[in-house]
């Protein structure tokens, strides 16, 4: 370690002791003055927790291709700089780089990847920034906040159907991280923030370009998914709506950039459809993506994955297009599984689908999640089936598992296809429920009943 650092341990969530350096001189973190921003962005506490969060986070790596594992090396060297930089308003950060993810419902997400440097400043912004910010958030906004869930977004849009609002204002922001405005974000954050060494960092991350194929392209508008200030920023912007909505009596719930607002009929939802519209795109410069956005029956439309019944008193359900992006996802898993054990396989899955069911554990509806529980049995059949191949181990596996010689001679031999021999009555037979329950295989349904059965 170099001279004039001084060393500070921590903790790690895995309980490893980490450390990092901070520098000893008249500008180190435990002398810093406390009652500017900047100063306490800085303050060693801070950028410990922060340090903590972007290890913990993992991520991939930057423009400059540094890992996480890099960063703590990184900063004993380059940190006393990089803090002068930092207070004098002089740090300039590195363009992101751009990668796509596709969507569960078509098309692809653009995400901007911070460095790892970056995503340290970033995280140590948004620990103080959060506690100024939040206070002037909506209880209606439910999205990137401590202490609220897209559960509680969903439970608010079930009491507002339930209380007579049977008619939705769908708004689709039209690649709404894509087209924030710089200018009117900005001067919304200045009413809350007056250190402008802050703001000035603010708005240079805002403007931080784009690397793809070697080239950096300048961003005028936007701010990229990726990093951990811009769901704090998201926030900021959108609140406006929020307000707005709340001066006009409104019932409505949002989650990030998704706003559902409840009217009592299909005449007062044009109505509001068209003056929002014409708030967003004259006040925040937003634009509604007008195919995608709808004036509809709650029932007919999504919120979070989650969708309502259409009776008297409106239950939760799992939206039918949540259903076929799970199915979709699950199919590349369980086909790159073909060459691995069952339980190697299941060891896979497992996490996913525990997770996929405690998000919709709040659906009411039994019926759709048992049939993808034997939907998934079937594609594990399915991969037995071709892992066999030849006709003679098919017959041994299927005797094996408890079928006659003639039935398991008949079912290898019947000429059929993998999918049609996966769902047929011999595999059923010879590989039913019991034999995945024994293997631990989670099932989607009996883990959502029990979680609703939790308090």
């Amino acid at each position: 370690m170099g001279q004039g650092i001084q060393e500070g341990v921590g903790r790690n969530p895995a309980g490893t002791e980490v450390r990092v350096e901070a520098d000893a001189g008249a500008h180190s973190w435990t002398n810093a003055e406390p009652n500017t921003l900047m100063e306490q962005v800085l303050e060693r506490p801070n950028l410990m927790r922060a340090y903590q969060r972007v290890v913990s986070n993992k991520g991939a790596a930057g423009v400059d291709r540094m890992p996480v594992t890099a960063l703590k090396s990184h900063l004993q060297q380059h940190w006393p700089t990089l803090r002068e930089r930092l207070l004098a308003g002089d740090y300039y950060p590195q363009p992101v780089r751009r990668v796509s993810i596709p969507k569960p419902q078509g098309g692809e997400r653009i995400l901007g990847i911070p460095t790892v440097q970056d995503r340290l400043i970033q995280q140590a912004l948004h620990q103080v920034l959060s506690p100024i910010l939040e206070p002037s958030f909506s209880d209606h906004s439910y999205g990137f906040r401590p202490g609220r869930s897209a559960h509680q977004a969903v439970k608010t849009m079930q009491r507002h159907i339930n209380d007579g609002y049977r008619w939705v204002v769908d708004l689709d922001l039209a690649q709404f991280f894509d087209r924030v405005n710089h200018d009117v974000l900005m001067s919304l954050l200045a009413r809350r923030i007056t250190d402008r060494r802050i703001l000035t960092l603010i708005r240079r991350y805002l403007r931080a370009g784009m690397l793809e194929g070697g080239l950096v392209s300048p961003r005028r508008e936007g701010t990229p998914q990726g990093g951990p200030l811009s769901p704090l920023l998201s926030n900021v912007l959108l609140t406006e709506l929020d307000r707005e909505l709340e001066r006009r009596g409104h019932r409505f719930c949002r989650y990030a950039d998704d706003c559902n607002i409840y009217v009592r009929s299909e005449r007062a939802g044009h109505r509001v459809m068209t003056s929002i519209t014409r708030f967003l795109e004259r006040h925040l410069r937003l634009k509604v993506n007008a195919d995608k956005s709808a004036v509809d029956r709650p029932w007919r439309r999504s919120f979070l994955g989650y969708s309502v019944s259409w009776h008297k008193q409106v239950r939760l359900r799992i939206a039918p297009k949540s259903l076929q992006a799970f199915m979709a996802k699950l199919r590349p898993l369980l086909r790159r599984s073909r060459g691995q054990s069952l339980p190697a396989t299941l060891q896979k899955l497992n996490p996913v689908l525990r997770g996929w069911a405690n998000y919709y554990r709040l659906t009411a509806s039994k019926r759709p999640v048992e049939a993808l529980d034997g939907w998934i049995r079937r594609r594990l059949r399915l991969i037995l089936w071709r892992q066999w191949k030849r006709p003679y181990t098919r017959a041994r596996n299927l005797m094996r598992l408890g079928l006659t010689e003639q039935r398991a001679w008949m079912s290898a031999t019947n000429g059929r296809g993998p999918w049609w021999n996966s769902g047929a009555s011999h595999m059923n037979a010879a590989l039913p429920k019991r034999v995945f329950i024994d293997l631990s295989l989670v099932s989607l349904l009996d883990t959502m009943v029990r979680l609703q059965r939790q308090p």
